[in-house]
């Protein structure tokens, strides 16, 4: 068979097919259901790790109700594992069952977690205040500077669009709030079973990482995981000492496992995560702390750290998926800011942000209706004349 042949019978993989759009906006519908799940699970004396499983759990219910009748079978359940991070804690926060931590009046709390259907994902991410008083202060100044960055991302996420111009935007904003972006943070763009894709747009230029110095534009089909995280810190978080439980496959390592113990959990982890990042809470804990060492060791998984900023300061995460359209960006995961909430001194003074905040969010111009038009010149040439006609006639 030609290579010609092959490229035709390859499905299509993007939002160019209407059915790969379908399923990105049903995963994205899951994630913000499973997000305000678990904003209605954090109260004061709660536990994180409780949070955690609402959100897992409810994924798993949901994505096991849709796609059930598809030829052949579709895979479908959770994209990123649900974190909750406290605080001065970045980000990754999926604790072990026995973990104590719990939810105090006014504690800053980060939700991150992801859905798939079909190897689609949809990612999310937001920030809410523990308890009923509003937030001021530190955590008032990050949570509207990471809503004011995703206001303008979505604005400026189009075709023709540029990522340091958008990196650019991060730090202005942060400016602004005098709040610092956490360095090392990473939007990704999203293809099918690629949660961490090539093209990157970096929250801060950093000279360090290679990453963040490659530019590009993007483009119509594609889709990006837009992921904002401000801090009140100087932005340089550190490893917190909290044990990784986040891991994702390695889809391109191999090693012969010499442990009885690693090959199971190696096993499990292709059968039932895929390319999807997994919490260690989602298989047998006691083996898999066990097992899940020589994976790490051999790079067959890659460790998400715990990050943590100095103690006393505060972080804020918003995260939301975007679609780059034929007819324009569609947001489809992420949920609103309740700014009612948020009491801060400082606003946008960046004459930059405020023309970035006044432009529309990017949608195809309708073409007018030719035929509709030309009928309205015809009837406006054609009225003087059946008037002379009239005349006549009388």
């Amino acid at each position: 068979m030609s290579a010609a042949k092959d490229e035709e019978d390859k499905p299509v993989e993007d939002i160019s097919d209407i059915n790969v759009v379908t399923k990105y906006k049903k995963a994205a519908e899951i994630a913000n259901d499973a997000l305000s799940a678990v904003i209605k699970s954090v109260k004061i004396g709660g536990k994180v790790v409780d949070a955690c499983q609402v959100g897992d759990d409810y994924i798993m219910e949901q994505t096991g109700k849709v796609y059930n009748k598809a030829r052949p079978r579709v895979e479908k359940g959770i994209g990123f594992p649900t974190c909750v991070s406290v605080n001065h804690i970045v980000g990754h926060f999926s604790p072990l069952s026995d973990d104590t931590s719990t939810f105090k009046e006014g504690d800053l709390v980060k939700i991150d977690l992801g859905v798939h259907i079909d190897g689609y994902v949809a990612v999310a991410a937001h920030t809410v205040v523990v308890g009923d008083k509003p937030a001021t202060g530190k955590k008032a100044d990050v949570l509207m500077a990471a809503h004011v960055a995703a206001e303008c991302a979505i604005r400026m996420l189009r075709p023709g669009g540029k990522n340091e111009d958008m990196t650019k935007m991060f730090t202005q904003v942060a400016d602004d709030f005098k709040v610092n972006v956490v360095q090392g943070v990473l939007s990704h763009q999203l293809e099918r079973n690629v949660i961490d894709g090539e093209k990157v747009i970096a929250s801060k230029f950093d000279p360090e990482n290679p990453e963040s110095k490659v530019e590009f534009e993007y483009d119509q089909n594609e889709v990006y995981a837009i992921d904002i995280v401000m801090s009140s810190g100087d932005g340089k978080p550190k490893e917190f000492e909290q044990r990784m439980t986040v891991f994702k496959r390695d889809m391109e390592s191999t090693y012969q496992l010499k442990m009885k113990a690693s090959r199971a959990v190696f096993s499990d982890i292709k059968e039932r995560f895929g390319a999807f990042p997994f919490t260690m809470r989602a298989m047998d804990e006691k083996k898999g702390k066990f097992g899940i060492r020589e994976c790490l060791t051999h790079s067959l998984v890659q460790g998400y750290p715990v990050l943590q900023e100095k103690d006393g300061e505060v972080v804020a995460h918003i995260k939301f998926t975007a679609l780059l359209t034929s007819s324009g960006t569609a947001k489809i995961s992420g949920l609103d800011v309740d700014l009612s909430k948020i009491s801060t001194e400082y606003s946008v003074k960046n004459e930059e942000i405020k023309k970035i905040l006044a432009t529309e969010i990017a949608k195809k111009k309708k073409k007018r209706n030719r035929k509709k038009k030309n009928k309205k010149k015809d009837d406006a040439k054609k009225a003087p004349k059946d008037e002379e006609n009239k005349k006549e006639e009388a």
